[in-house]
């Protein structure tokens, strides 16, 4: 029996999945040889294991495993998909589209190629977060060698039209790059019929191991050409030198099988808790605007604001109950405002006063119910004691 809060924090890591923990035992101490050894049969077997890992990574995105390189996370690759680009094709262009509501593994590596020179368009948003494919359409130059769009909102969940921004970046010959560290694994992903170039994806958001990822870069039709960000050896197709970390390696096939099996149906329950935890904040407390996109959103994303309730207040009251967060995990110590929903034109009470609830696999109906109860009571309270403050 445990007295921990009811988690409700999936956006920002996992539980690892127990058959994920099982599959990763053995290269620990078993199968521990160095996969770029190839002169004996413990490298050999480490080198089997990984290019298994790739083969199940790239069978749920649609990709082919050679087009699979692995790295530390999202961030990392993100950082070597935009820096890449931006050394790589200098000769062609030095402008990059991308969007205000990107995640900061995004926006600070654009904000340093500013410093550096390179030319940065930052699209606005509408309401409900998405961008409009016109605008990227519109934002194109001669000099535009990348758009970098995310598969989906990190704190309001809503996702971006992937398929028709990668169109309008085919027509033109521009590389497209999303940031799908909240989207694989939890909808479908297709990088063929989504036409993309680059694909950044962290295990550890769908019940895999922390510190490793993979970015996905395409092979042909075009083939893609990266400068790489970390030398030393050549690993990984000489695009991320550093030995290979074999266990984790496999957790993330393993976490990447299981979520191509099971995605669809965990899709269905996790969007019935959300609606439902909504629908009850709309009847029960009343004044509840919902952050993020009605219904083109992730299906364990939950945004809302309620009005006149700070979140932080709320936050801190049931810390001991319930888990979950005010916005991005990279960005919680932070006082500043979420520039996500300050995007969407919300006024300053909604700002504040927004939370990002989001369930995950080993959630249970029951605590679905007791957490929103919880948050009902919670919001409540806190309403009464703000209306007898006023008083005085």
């Amino acid at each position: 029996m445990t007295n921990k809060p009811i988690y409700l924090d999936y956006n920002a890591t996992t539980p690892v999945d127990p058959r994920v923990v099982d599959a990763m035992l053995p290269y620990f101490s078993e199968v521990f040889g160095n996969a770029a050894s190839n002169d004996h049969e413990y490298g050999l077997e480490a080198k089997r294991a990984v290019d298994a890992a790739r083969a199940q990574i790239a069978a749920l995105i649609n990709a082919r495993p050679e087009e699979i390189i692995f790295t530390s996370g999202a961030t990392e690759s993100d950082n070597i998909a935009i820096f890449g680009v931006a050394e790589r094709y200098a000769d062609k262009g030095d402008h990059i589209i991308t969007c205000v509501t990107e995640h900061k593994a995004v926006l600070d590596p654009c904000k340093r190629l500013e410093q550096l020179g390179k030319r940065v368009t930052y699209l606005p948003v509408d309401g409900d977060g998405r961008v409009d494919p016109d605008a990227v359409r519109k934002a194109i130059t001669p000099e535009t060698i990348l758009i970098s769009i995310m598969a989906a909102n990190n704190e309001i969940g809503t996702v971006a039209p992937l398929a028709e921004i990668g169109a309008i970046a085919a027509e033109h010959d521009i590389l497209f790059h999303s940031d799908a560290a909240q989207a694989v694994g939890h909808i479908p992903i297709d990088v063929e019929a989504m036409q993309i170039h680059l694909l950044s994806i962290s295990a550890h958001k769908f019940c895999g191991p922390k510190g490793i990822g993979v970015l996905y870069r395409r092979r042909s039709n075009p083939r893609v050409d990266l400068a790489p960000v970390i030398y030393g050896g050549g690993h990984e197709r000489g695009l991320r030198s550093g030995t290979l970390n074999v266990p984790s390696i496999v957790g993330m096939g393993k976490a990447a099988e299981i979520a191509k099996r099971e995605m669809g149906a965990e899709a269905k329950r996790f969007r019935t808790w959300t609606q439902q935890m909504y629908q009850r904040f709309v009847e029960e407390i009343g004044d509840v605007v919902l952050n993020g996109h009605p219904t083109q959103r992730l299906p364990h994303n939950l945004n809302v604001s309620f009005t006149g309730v700070e979140s932080r207040a709320l936050i801190v009251q049931l810390a001991g109950a319930v888990a979950f967060a005010t916005g991005s995990a990279c960005t919680s110590e932070s006082v500043e405002p979420s520039h996500v929903i300050e995007a969407l034109d919300a006024d300053e009470t909604r700002v504040h006063s927004a939370i990002r609830i989001s369930v995950g696999r080993f959630n249970t109906d029951a605590q679905i119910v007791s957490a929103t109860d919880k948050i009902v009571d919670s919001v409540g309270s806190l309403k009464q004691l703000n209306a007898l403050l006023a008083t005085y």
